[in-house]
């Protein structure tokens, strides 16, 4: 499995993604019981709110080698700040579109 990562550009200042990664090398999270080797194609943002550039990151990271785009936690849930993105449906059904068959989308990491 080759991940490449997205993550809310207004939790930059706050998370340097340290979770995600330990999540990723430990196989929790939403990488529990993968049992193929991991690794790690990318880690972007999203381009900020409403997340209109969440295909040109899912086609650059997918140009890298990526075989499934996961969003971060702080996506989905609001981790570390406590305030989840109110357009994280429609972001995960952009990056399913633009990355199309045979690519997995997974919208959270921890």
């Amino acid at each position: 499995m080759k991940v490449g990562i997205i993550r809310c550009m207004q939790t930059e200042d706050y998370c340097p993604g340290t979770t995600d990664f330990k999540m990723l090398r430990e196989r929790r999270g939403v990488f529990e019981g993968v049992e193929e080797d991991i690794e790690l194609a990318g880690f972007t943002n999203c381009g900020g709110c409403p997340g209109k550039r969440v295909p040109l990151r899912v086609r650059e990271l997918l140009r890298r080698g990526a075989d499934t785009i996961v969003f971060a936690s702080c996506i989905k849930k609001g981790t570390p700040v406590g305030y989840p993105c109110p357009f994280a449906k429609r972001l995960v059904d952009l990056a399913a579109a633009e990355a199309g068959e045979g690519i997995k989308i997974l919208d959270w990491t921890h």
